[in-house]
């Protein structure tokens, strides 16, 4: 990923922040006939110093066989992001542009296709994303739930490289940072002003963020 350094993110607590603020990724691998992507959520969790990724696709998606024929990828998690109007610079010789977060994980997959390990990834994504669904699931006949884990592949990425972005008007002036941030505020589009309080979180603007 391109990144000029005034918008790289050196800070580690701050990306893994981040990919836990935007858990629904986009996994890309190498095919026959190119890159395949997949939209899918993610459980994103620390083993000593490691970054580990999991989840599961269809077993009908033939993701899984790319996965495991080359086990090299990427995983891509996209944040909030905004059109930034040049009406918010003071000066009049400026473009429009676009702010936004960005992180690229790669690494290394390994298959998971136990009954064991896909009910393992499955404990770890519905507390993240629906934990009243967590004794719904455990009530469900052991037939019906057998027959839905055969339905799916799990999958582990071990990350070896971080890539983090964040586009947030760095290389404007305070007053001009401010102004962006109170024309995304002004928005009930969550992407728009969720770009906003991202600025905040990383100290731009002339405003401390508001806890």
């Amino acid at each position: 990923m391109y990144i000029p350094e005034h918008f790289r993110v050196r800070d580690h607590a701050a990306a893994l922040a981040f990919l836990r603020a935007n858990p629904f990724a986009i996994l890309v691998s190498n095919a026959d006939d190119g890159p395949f992507a997949t939209h899918l959520p993610l459980v994103i969790r620390e083993s000593g110093e490691q970054i580990i990724l999991r989840g599961h696709v269809a077993k009908a998606n033939p993701h899984w066989r790319y996965l495991e024929q080359q086990p090299q990828c990427l995983v891509i998690f996209h944040g909030p992001h905004a059109y930034i109007s040049p009406k918010n610079y003071s000066s009049r010789e400026v473009v429009p542009t676009w702010n936004y977060g960005a992180v690229h994980a790669y690494g290394k997959a390994r298959i998971l296709t136990e009954p064991d390990e896909l009910l393992g990834v499955l404990r770890e994504l519905i507390p993240m994303f629906d934990p009243s669904y967590a004794e719904q699931w455990a009530s469900l006949g052991e037939s019906y739930r057998e027959r839905m884990l055969s339905h799916i592949v799990g999958f582990e990425i071990g990350v070896t490289k971080l890539e983090a972005k964040f586009k947030l008007s760095q290389n404007r002036s305070r007053d001009e940072q401010e102004n962006v941030i109170a024309s995304l505020e002004a928005t009930s589009d969550t992407a728009i002003s969720g770009t906003a309080r991202l600025m905040r979180e990383q100290g731009l603007g002339l405003k401390k963020e508001r806890k």
